[in-house]
């Protein structure tokens, strides 16, 4: 038996219903599913899964990785810092955005680790991601460090 790869999962033939979920589907899924229901937050299973998602990705480049971002309405990236040792990332417009404030709460460690993947993939070296502001947590936006 076969992995499943990011291109099968373009394979969608739902007549009726067509290819889009509702956002509150994800945000249960991810905030209810993971978050609430495993130890830690899920933190460390959802950075797996983020991780495995992000080597599937059918990009080469880091311009291609955030269009790919912005294009699945995952949010509106844009690097605010680059350096050889790393990038500081923003997102806009991400899922979280409209949740109820919890000071100290960060949420979208799933998308950083989807950054990770793609970029240990991309560069082909060790890549850390850490959310450092979130929407949930009362920032403006999310934001992430990226460690080469």
């Amino acid at each position: 038996m076969r992995d499943y790869t990011f291109e099968d999962m373009k394979m969608i033939e739902r007549k009726n219903l067509g290819a889009d979920v509702p956002l509150e589907l994800f945000r249960a899924i991810r905030l209810i599913g993971l978050n609430q229901s495993l130890p830690a937050g899920g933190k460390g299973t959802t950075m797996t899964i983020g991780r495995q998602i992000g080597k599937s990705l059918p990009v080469s480049s880091v311009e291609e990785l955030l269009q790919l971002i912005e294009d699945l309405k995952i949010g509106i990236p844009h690097i605010i810092s680059r350096s050889e040792q790393g990038m500081h990332i923003a997102v806009d417009d991400c899922f979280c955005e409209g949740l109820p404030v919890q000071e100290g709460r960060m949420v979208c460690d799933l998308e950083g680790a989807i950054m990770e993947g793609a970029l240990m993939k991309i560069y082909n070296k060790r890549v850390t991601a850490r959310e450092v502001k979130c929407n949930v947590n009362g920032d403006e936006r999310c934001e992430y460090e990226l460690r080469f």
